[in-house]
């Protein structure tokens, strides 16, 4: 992510997307779409957008699939699990 984003021209735009719910990396290895959140947050001229299940313009029954595997994350992280 830092060699991309580094390489970025005077009047260039970069849009980088990715779903956090959706990285395969093993469980102790932290993903780079996460933490650049960390590392850029309040940078003037960079923004991030967070989308949810109500962002999901297919079918109503994958919004309540979105919503099912936020929920079942919710609780499989919670304390004392």
């Amino acid at each position: 992510m830092k060699m991309f984003l580094t390489r970025l021209g005077f009047g260039s735009k970069a849009v980088v997307n990715g779903d956090v719910t959706q990285i395969d990396l093993p469980s102790a290895q932290r993903s780079g779409l996460t933490i650049v959140q960390e590392i850029l947050e309040g940078i003037e001229g960079i923004e991030f957008v967070n989308l949810g299940a109500r962002d999901v313009v297919r079918h109503k029954i994958v919004q309540d699939i979105v919503e099912a595997y936020r929920t079942y994350g919710e609780r499989a992280t919670a304390p004392g699990r």
